[in-house]
């Protein structure tokens, strides 16, 4: 098998195609720039995709697999397109790209923060979630937290005291 990194085309068409692929309870960021996606491989018997889910139990990722399934057995570049779901290893949100946090930002979600130096993932305790966060409409930091709890475990809900919005934060996980 060939992990995209190397320099098979077919890889690289498949990252390609990856990253027109859209996040379905986010459209404006691509499963790539979310970076939901670990590895690709190819081989001339199959495609194998790693998905990352954010969490466990994430509502999105049968979506994403069956989007993923189908936008890759179009490129025919083998005969059969596994997409496999693995926490290993694990999503964290610093895997989101630089891209990513601007289609976030420029959605209306304020991009999480990078994750500081210190314990492990598995040493967490409990999702980071900021008593302020900037806004993502003024950049403002006169933000109070409404509610820890988003629509969904990767994001809380704020206020911003100075345009008047309400937004969402990526959790920092």
């Amino acid at each position: 098998m060939v992990n995209a990194t190397a320099a098979d085309p077919r890889a690289r068409r498949i990252w390609d195609e990856l990253a027109t692929i859209s996040d379905p309870e986010i459209p404006a960021i691509s499963v790539v720039d979310l970076g939901v996606i670990g590895s690709v491989h190819v081989d001339e018997a199959r495609v194998r995709v790693e998905l990352l889910p954010t969490f466990v139990g994430c509502p999105a990722i049968g979506v994403m697999q069956e989007r993923i399934t189908a936008r890759v057995s179009e490129l025919k570049l083998a005969p059969a397109v596994e997409v496999v779901v693995t926490f290993d290893p694990p999503w964290t949100s610093d895997r989101i790209s630089a891209e990513g946090r601007e289609r976030l930002r420029l959605s209306g979600f304020a991009p999480p923060q990078r994750m500081p130096a210190g314990p492990a993932l598995g040493q967490l305790e409990e999702l980071a979630v900021l008593p302020v966060a900037a806004c993502p409409y003024c950049g403002s930091r006169n933000t109070t937290l409404d509610n820890a709890f988003g629509p969904t475990l990767c994001r809380a809900i704020y206020h911003c005291g100075d345009c008047r919005q309400p937004f969402e934060q990526f959790k920092q996980v």
